[in-house]
């Protein structure tokens, strides 16, 4: 059994993907990057700024499956840029304070609308 889940407070998805998949008792959450649902634009700024807005966009779908960042267990962090791989991680730290997931991090060529960062996530449901 699969559940899609949306919501308002992420991103709609612009291809054809869902925001995240519950199935099995996990939480399959698409890449996210920093694009504001609410304003309906991207966030202009530095990797620091950016890696919050996304982290913020994967905490709200996570809600909206009735789940939360303290119940991830897998993370993948795509930068644009290794150099800026210390913003990503100090403002990451603050989003997983205790018992951290597990993560990749690699720098990609290009990601979608020229994003600094992109981040998808699995979690327990």
């Amino acid at each position: 059994m699969r559940e899609i889940i949306s919501t308002d407070k992420g991103p709609k998805a612009i291809g054809p993907y869902s925001q995240a998949i519950k199935a099995n008792g996990f939480v399959f959450i698409s890449g996210q990057t920093a694009f504001d649902p609410a304003a309906g634009k991207p966030i202009e700024g530095d990797t620091a700024k950016q890696t919050e807005r996304t982290l913020e966009n994967l905490k709200a779908i996570l809600e909206a499956a009735g789940s939360s960042l303290d119940r991830a267990v897998k993370v993948s962090v795509f930068l644009k840029d290794m150099n800026d791989f210390s913003a990503m991680n100090e403002v990451y730290a603050r989003y997983f304070p205790a018992n951290p997931p597990a993560r990749s991090t690699v720098e990609v060529a290009r990601l979608p609308r020229d994003f600094r960062v992109e981040i998808d996530l699995i979690a327990l449901a």
